[in-house]
């Protein structure tokens, strides 16, 4: 049988580890071509305390059967971010999907300060707030719009965000970027509508990604998933043919899995957190 995303081109930002590597192992494994950029390269420089370079994720692709091109880009330098569609118009002509998910401000949490995420939104650094919005919010806007250009009708671009929008206790500055991305999702969706391109906005649940296995012996993972359990969900998403029905949705990964039929790695289906927040909200 032929791979679904056979003959698609996708690009995957902030791959090099997370979430944005399951998500490109997943789109490999589909029969997507694949770009995956981030600022972690073989040889380079070390960017942050995880392990994981766009070079491993670009190399598991590879194992898999699929295609990938790793590229260098930090997606706070617009110029390289436009060099990163100058590649692919060069090289495809087209992209068929954009998942935007790179994301910044998480420095401190990955170098062991849990407690500025934790504490007063007050006590925190400003560079917090400001990594979320550059290298999150701003990065997924800028890539959007070099993307359209390029897209097709039928195209999606899937935004990840996560529950943080919805939590009112959520530490300030990540609740406020992921319902700014949220409503970057409605607004360009609807925007994107007369194109035939549609825009989501992913819900993925705990995922047991380098940052939060860090944090395994405080953290309850019984609800977990895989990276690639999300990656399964945008695989899904990217072969739907009445996507379009669904742009500007908010979309969780777990409730695909219902929808769409698939599992996690080891065969489990993770549960939905939105009970768990629709409680808060009352």
């Amino acid at each position: 049988m032929a791979a679904p995303l056979q003959g698609k081109v996708a690009l995957v930002t902030g791959a090099s580890r997370g979430v944005g590597k399951g998500i490109a192992l997943a789109l490999g494994e589909a029969g997507a071509t694949l770009y995956l950029t981030g600022r972690s390269v073989a040889g380079g420089p070390p960017t942050t305390s995880l392990a994981g370079t766009l070079d491993e994720t670009a190399g598991e692709v590879t194992q898999r059967g699929g295609a990938a091109y790793a590229i260098a880009c930090d997606h706070r330098d617009d110029d390289s971010v436009r060099g990163v569609f100058e590649r692919i118009e060069y090289d495809q002509g087209r992209l068929d999907i954009l998942v935007n998910n790179v994301w910044g401000g998480y420095e401190l949490l990955h170098d062991g300060q849990y407690e500025v995420f934790t504490g007063p939104f007050w006590e925190a650094p400003l560079a917090v707030w400001d990594g979320m919005f550059s290298a999150g919010v701003r990065a997924h806007y800028v890539a959007s719009t070099l993307a359209v250009p390029l897209m097709p009708g039928g195209s999606l671009i899937v935004n990840v965000s996560s529950f943080a929008a919805a939590n009112p206790k959520e530490f300030v500055p990540l609740g406020v970027a992921k319902a700014a991305t949220d409503r970057l999702t409605r607004l360009t969706a609807e925007h994107l509508r007369e194109r035939g391109i549609a825009a989501v906005s992913l819900y993925p649940g705990l995922v047991r990604t380098e940052g939060i296995l860090k944090w395994k012996d405080f953290i309850d993972l019984s609800n977990s998933e895989s990276p690639w359990f999300v990656g399964r969900a945008v695989a899904a998403l990217a072969a739907d043919e009445d996507i379009l029905a669904r742009t500007g949705e908010t979309l969780v990964v777990a409730e695909l899995a219902d929808v769409y039929g698939f599992t996690d790695e080891d065969g489990a289906r993770p549960s939905s957190l939105r009970p768990q927040f629709e409680e808060v909200r009352a």
